[in-house]
Parts: C-alpha cells; structure tokens; sequence
C-alpha cells in the first residue's frame, strides 16, 4: 500500500487495538479500526447543513470545513476537500478492486474513500463514513 500525507500534524496518536475498542463505540470501532462502511443513508450527518467543522471521532482532530460539504446522493456525508495535512492515503485493493482509503492522519483512523467523481473546485469527492466523523457546529 502507499502512504500518503500532505505533512503530519503535531501529536501523532498511537493507541493499543484494547484500548480503541474501550474508547470507541462498537459501530465506529468497526468503521475506523477494522475498516468497515456504515450502511449509506443511516448517518444523521447527511442532514447537517451548520456551519461548522467535521473532525475524526476517535482522536478529534479537524478534518473537513462544513463549507466544503455536498450531497452527493451516495448516502454518506461527502467533501470535496480536506482541512491542509488532515488526512492521509493509500491504496485500497479489497473487493477486487483498487480505490484510494482516507484515513486520519493523526491516529490512523479509517474515515472513508476519495474519488474523482466530485464537483468543482476539486473534482473529488471525499466519501466519508458518518461514525467516523463528529460535527462541532460554530
């Protein structure tokens, strides 16, 4: 697989798999650590339309601006950019196929997928599992 960031932020967090799965509810746990996908439609996310910041629910650290969300209509929350150095890659060959992951880049935590599909500016859409993100409307 390759890693990518576009740099790294301050306090890079490192936690035993005992101690994600004390901290982290079964469904997020699943989605972040063990690289699974929430059924699309179930998150309460896709409705929220405040101005605000998405972070990781795992570690906390910002990710998305509320401002750079769109309805895809795929059933998850979707971006079309990340916060600078919030988020790493790599490649993702399961189902037989081969997709870009997007992780945390603070705890490593699996978020969703990106792909270039998205509206302008960027052309990408950023895929994102719902229990993977909290909202912290301003």
């Amino acid at each position: 697989m390759t890693d990518t960031h576009a740099g790294t932020p301050a306090g890079t967090l490192e936690r035993s798999d005992a101690e994600w799965r004390r901290e982290l509810p079964p469904d997020t746990y699943h989605v972040m650590r063990e690289h699974g996908t929430e059924r699309a439609g179930t998150s309460p996310l896709n409705q929220e339309h405040r101005p605000g910041l998405y972070a990781c629910a795992a570690c906390g650290l910002p990710l998305f601006e509320a401002s750079t969300k769109f309805d895809s209509g795929t059933g998850w929350p979707s971006f079309f950019s990340p916060l600078p150095h919030a988020v790493g890659t790599t490649t993702d060959r399961s189902f037989g196929m081969s997709r870009t992951e997007v992780h945390c880049a603070r705890c490593g935590g699996h978020l969703g997928h990106v792909f270039p599909d998205g509206p302008p500016p960027t052309g990408e859409r950023y895929c994102m599992n719902g229990v993977a993100l909290k909202f912290e409307p301003r």
